[in-house]
């Protein structure tokens, strides 16, 4: 009888230390293994540099995350150089000559579109989160707003509607991009990282504040404005 309860109680206790150990190593692990990938990545930046302007080719020893140095540094001069009249105009003949070549005028626009989108262009990011009843009736997803269409798209629909952007579960990278309208929308009182969290364990991690399920009839949490002139 006592060699069970000794088993039991070692079992017990091993699993519990054991899932504890689990938690720390695993985030851990995965931490260490794609800032691995950066530097590695980073560093071989270096190797395509001639052998006159290598930097190992005068250490005598490899120093590891070096790339990661000169690309900052790059970055750096490349934004010193682009900041002046003269920069200007060498990227003004840059990207006219990236415009005039298919391919990578299709590979230059799209990047400097997202680079803008989520860097420079703080009016188009996400902004709140909402529940909208997607992909059919009684189902409902969390979204994010983007703002209001305005243009062409403002021109061709009636109504007041959102910039809807759904990300996918458990990649929120990806997703689709949707016009809804706004008495359609349930704003959650969440934060953008809580929401990411909670759709990248799809559903396990729930926020502090618990998501409140709406009322029949009517909309749930607060409402949230959107300046017209910024979308």
């Amino acid at each position: 009888m006592l060699e069970v309860f000794l088993v039991k109680w070692l079992k017990a206790v091993l699993k519990k230390y054991f899932l504890t150990g689990l938690l720390v190593f695993i985030p851990i692990s995965l931490s260490i293994f794609i800032l691995k990938i950066v530097i590695t990545t980073a560093d071989r930046f270096v190797g395509i540099l001639p052998l006159r302007y290598n930097p190992n080719t005068y250490l005598p020893f490899h120093i590891p995350g070096l790339g990661i140095i000169l690309t900052v540094a790059l970055i750096l001069f490349v934004g010193l150089v682009t900041a002046n009249f003269v920069g200007k105009k060498l990227l003004d003949g840059i990207e006219s000559l990236f415009s005039r070549i298919p391919l990578v005028r299709t590979v230059y626009t799209g990047a400097k579109e997202i680079v803008q989108t989520f860097i420079l262009d703080r009016s188009s990011q996400f902004r709140q989160v909402v529940l909208v009843e997607y992909p059919r009736k009684g189902t409902y997803c969390i979204a994010f707003v983007t703002g209001s269409p305005r243009g062409e798209l403002a021109s061709k629909i009636e109504g007041d509607f959102l910039n809807l952007f759904i990300p996918t579960t458990p990649n929120p990278t990806s997703g689709f991009y949707i016009l809804v309208s706004r008495e359609e929308t349930i704003p959650l009182d969440i934060t953008i990282e809580d929401a990411f969290k909670l759709i990248m364990s799809a559903g396990m991690s729930m926020p502090a504040r618990q998501i409140e399920p709406p009322k029949e009839g009517g909309q749930g949490g607060k409402p949230f404005p959107i300046n017209p002139k910024t979308g």
